[in-house]
């Protein structure tokens, strides 16, 4: 246990063997922060140290990365997952994400995202997100992603909260759970309020403060106070991870937060939902103050 920031500050990068495990009860699924262990899945965490930031894509190749299609599994025959100019590209070809093969935990990631030219054809909004504490064997849940808490992308909802629970190896539900400051609005829908009611997750995504009452999703419509950038246009997204704490800017706008997040680590997806998308400048930087479990 390190008590103090000056034994944090000294830490260089961290290699951390944690345990994350999956527990279900006969009246539900346990929603805590600290799950007691049943089957342990053993695995190596990063974080970035003082002044260090870890550059998960070297801009050239996917190398450090791992994809999934739905029915297709690892196999990607159309090049659904590639580098164009420097950047990720996902060409919204059927369902799946692209992971990074470490896991990580206590970060900042910076990233940012732009609209391809494909839709999935339906007329509604474009969609795609940021997976964070993917855990779990690929496509575990719905066989299209990972047990994770996902960081929406789709227009006019930015920085969502959806949790996406899935099945460990052995065939256990992966008990993913976030826990929300929220305010009800006019349309009976929560949105994040700091310092309002703790809400905890019952199968509702948490929108993001100023999601719109009455928002229509229609494809590039916008919602009235939506600070994401224009189609075609670069939009900077940032997740903070902070042990069980996950804190969701848009344009350098905190649009929303969550705790009590379980799990607090693992891998980050990047997803694939039938709509071309444009990812660059990916980065996890160290915390700007030492990580809440070793305060």
């Amino acid at each position: 246990m390190i008590h103090s920031e000056t034994q944090w500050l000294k830490l260089g990068r961290r290699i951390i063997c944690e345990t994350t495990i999956a527990v279900a009860s006969l009246s539900g699924l346990i929603a805590s922060a600290e799950q007691p262990l049943s089957q342990a899945q053993t695995q190596e965490v990063f974080s970035p140290s003082l002044g260090e930031v870890i550059r998960p894509f070297n801009g050239q190749d996917l190398t450090g990365f791992s994809h999934w299609l739905q029915g297709l599994g690892t196999e990607d025959p159309n090049n659904v997952y590639s580098v164009v100019d420097g950047t990720l590209r996902i060409s919204g070809e059927g369902m799946g994400y692209l992971a990074t093969v470490n896991s990580y935990k206590n970060y900042h990631l910076r990233i940012e995202y732009r609209w391809g030219k494909k839709t999935d054809g339906s007329g509604n909004v474009r969609n795609s997100g940021i997976l964070l504490h993917a855990n779990g064997p690929d496509g575990n849940c719905k066989g299209k992603w990972m047990a994770s808490v996902e960081c929406q992308l789709a227009q006019g909802c930015e920085g969502d909260f959806i949790v996406l629970r899935g099945l460990d190896a052995a065939g256990k539900t992966v008990p993913v759970t976030v826990t929300s400051d929220t305010m009800m609005a006019a349309d009976g829908r929560t949105r994040w309020k700091r310092g309002g009611n703790k809400t905890v997750y019952t199968q509702r995504q948490f929108w993001w403060s100023e999601h719109q009452v009455g928002f229509h999703e229609l494809l590039d419509t916008r919602g009235e106070k939506d600070v994401s950038s224009p189609v075609g246009e670069w939009t900077l997204v940032e997740c903070i991870c902070n042990d069980n704490r996950i804190v969701i800017k848009i344009n350098g706008v905190t649009v929303n937060e969550c705790y009590d997040v379980f799990p607090s680590s693992g891998k980050i997806l990047f997803e694939n939902e039938d709509n071309e998308i444009f990812f660059r400048n990916f980065e996890l930087s160290p915390l700007s103050a030492p990580p809440l479990g070793t305060r």
